[in-house]
């Protein structure tokens, strides 16, 4: 399992991820996630939104990666170009949410009945069966840092796992559980 991929270019680290291979993806992010993160912080000025951005867009690394061109670009300029990309988007989602009149936000949501009960019953444990059917690596991960209110830098530090890693599971995770939840018809149950 614990191959070094460390002597790999960024492209055939791509090539790897196009393949579904985690320990590529976590590679790069422990290449790319520090620099990603400074592009995101420029153009958010908030941390936590910065760290959004970056994961959003090393998920879209994950499921674009076999779209990658090496003869278009460089891997590193790719992926700072998907990280800016999402910086960007949050930047403009945030300013409209800014001048959003209040009489256009959303009414707070009423108490459910018995009906919406049954069904949030029935979803949490279509979601429940999802999670167990994940590699224990990627559920342990998931539960920790969304049940367990933990960070990815938390997880990292207590799994003594690598933030890359910590990164590439979850990211791999949400992905699997949006295809299993897909299959039962539940895909809007996943945060994106």
């Amino acid at each position: 399992m614990g191959r070094d991929l460390v002597h790999l270019s960024d492209e055939a680290l791509l090539s790897l991820v196009a393949g579904s291979d985690d320990a590529a993806l976590a590679e790069l992010y422990d290449r790319f996630g520090g620099v990603a993160y400074g592009v995101a912080l420029r153009i958010l000025r908030d941390e936590a939104l910065a760290q959004d951005a970056v994961q959003e867009a090393f998920l879209a690394v994950w499921r674009t990666a076999d779209r990658f061109l090496a003869e278009r670009a460089r891997a590193s300029t790719w992926i700072l170009t998907l990280v800016h990309r999402r910086a960007v988007d949050l930047v403009r989602r945030e300013e409209s949410r800014r001048v959003e009149p209040l009489e256009r936000a959303p009414e707070p949501p009423a108490p459910e009945s018995v009906d919406e009960e049954a069904t949030s019953r029935f979803q949490r444990r279509i979601v429940q069966e999802a999670l167990r059917r994940l590699p224990p690596e990627q559920r342990q991960a998931l539960e920790l840092g969304y049940y367990g209110g933990l960070t990815q830098s938390q997880l990292a530090e207590q799994l003594g796992q690598p933030l890359g890693t910590i990164k590439s599971r979850m990211f791999s995770g949400l992905t699997r559980l949006r295809d299993l939840l897909a299959q039962a018809g539940l895909e809007e149950s996943i945060p994106s």
